[in-house]
């Protein structure tokens, strides 16, 4: 399969080295540090699904700059609020054989990326495997709470044609299945990153430190039930009946397998650069205000982040990574 990872960051290397590593013809979109790097050095994965290095067929800056520029699967691992640039790039070489997969965290990516790409060409993926960039074209696999999935969110791709990427993915030791029911997922996925991620990014801790203490633990309760209270109001159905079933697989099941992760806001922080706040928390605030649905505590954790962000952006410290290497 002929396949194009949009972004070299910590996921998408994971992405394009196993892909790799298996066989396909992988090219890689990344800024010029890392496509330097990834063009002398090739990518390589560590972590809990062990070593793997590989040269990729080829590594660019831009769509413009690459020799093929047709390709069987896409697949999108660039922040979510350069989605909207990253589909109107893309829509220029989809052909109608391409199918395009959303690797990304928050609420958005879908709707954003369909202004420009046709639905029925549109996969929507729930990652939730943690991966830590150790360097330029180098990542590290730490945890992993389930399978990814993948599916068509109006259900207009053929399952077949769905399953088929999810087979590649999981030859490629990327555990993978599909759903007919993908946004249940998502949303579920997208309540774990506000509780976790944004709340570690203000706390400097890693997951499992935010569950073992009891107000970081009612902070969490209240984004979840928020959350809730938001679906509810807007129809949206999900895996779990109601917020406390959620909270009771949050503490016994999702929180437990990842406990050692830091959350990827606050590498974002560290390093001086912008988080995804807006497509998690900062989602669900709009959402709220949009239905007539209270969010204080949502509001409070954006307000929190976009201060912290605000200030690395300003006034980069000693621990921030933001120089044009992206090295500590």
């Amino acid at each position: 399969m002929n396949i194009l990872i949009f972004g070299l960051g910590a996921l998408g290397t994971v992405y394009a080295c196993l892909l790799k590593e298996k066989g396909h013809r992988v090219t890689g979109l990344a800024k010029k540090p890392v496509q330097e790097a990834v063009r002398e050095h090739g990518v390589s994965v560590t972590g809990i699904w062990g070593e793997h290095q590989a040269m990729l067929d080829e590594v660019a800056t831009g769509l413009d700059k690459l020799s093929v520029a047709q390709f069987d699967l896409i697949i999108v691992t660039v922040k979510s609020y350069d989605t909207e640039k990253a589909a109107a790039a893309i829509a220029r070489v989809l052909t109608p054989a391409t199918y395009m997969v959303l690797a990304q965290n928050g609420y958005g990516n879908f709707e954003t990326a369909a202004k420009y790409i046709p639905a029925h060409r549109l996969i929507l993926g729930r990652v939730i495997f943690g991966a830590e960039t150790t360097g330029l074209g180098r990542s590290k696999v730490t945890v992993i709470a389930d399978d990814v999935i993948l599916g068509s969110p109006d259900r207009l791709i053929d399952h077949r044609q769905v399953e088929e990427i999810v087979s590649v993915c999981r030859e490629a030791g990327i555990p993978t299945r599909y759903s007919d029911q993908v946004m249940k997922y998502v949303w579920g996925k997208i309540i774990y990153n506000s509780a976790l991620n944004s709340l570690g990014a203000i706390l400097e801790v890693n997951y499992g430190k935010l569950a073992e203490v009891e107000y970081s633990r009612k902070l969490m309760e209240g984004v979840i039930r928020e959350i809730f209270a938001v679906l509810d109001r807007t129809g949206q159905e999900m895996l779990w009946p109601d917020a406390q079933a959620y909270i009771k697989d949050f503490y016994e099941k999702l929180v437990p397998p990842t406990a050692l992760h830091h959350p990827s806001m606050l590498q974002d922080i560290q390093r001086g650069r912008r988080t995804e706040i807006d497509a998690l928390n900062g989602a669900v605030v709009e959402m709220g205000r949009k239905h007539g649905v209270s969010t204080p505590v949502n509001e409070v954790i954006v307000a929190l982040v976009k201060a912290k962000e605000t200030m690395s952006l300003s006034f980069p410290g000693p621990n921030n990574c933001n120089n044009a290497a992206g090295k500590c």
